[in-house]
């Protein structure tokens, strides 16, 4: 096992004892890092799908960085545990549809909004 997967199962491990997340959603996690360590493990070639949130004047709010091998259980986890994503907006983002389309192979920018009322700017994109 690398020093990635092991210090990522610890992270696991410590958001169930922070009741970040559930015993049943920290098994998840940990089963898609023993199924696939290959596509974890920090590759030239590897993707990701990174969230940035920044007020008006380019100060980051929300900053997430998902592999995409784990976006399914990562983005409902982000969402669930991190209170400045609702706060930034992101809970009007339908993150069902950004997760159909990276796996339907999106590159690129998948989501450029400027919220004027909440003075926010939500990107979402695979990188």
């Amino acid at each position: 096992m690398s020093k990635n997967v092991s210090d990522e199962r610890i992270q696991i491990l410590e958001m169930v004892e922070e009741g970040k997340i559930s015993p049943s959603e920290a098994t998840e996690l940990l089963d898609a890092l023993e199924g696939e360590p290959e596509e974890i493990t920090p590759k030239t070639n590897a993707k990701w799908l990174k969230i940035r949130v920044k007020t008006m004047d380019d100060n980051p709010k929300v900053n997430v960085n998902i592999p995409l091998s784990l976006v399914d259980v990562g983005l409902k986890l982000a969402k669930k545990f991190d209170p400045k994503m609702e706060e930034a907006g992101l809970d009007q983002i339908d993150l069902d549809e950004v997760i159909e389309a990276v796996k339907n192979g999106a590159e690129g920018k998948i989501v450029d909004v400027e919220d004027e009322e909440n003075q926010t700017r939500v990107k979402i994109y695979v990188d």
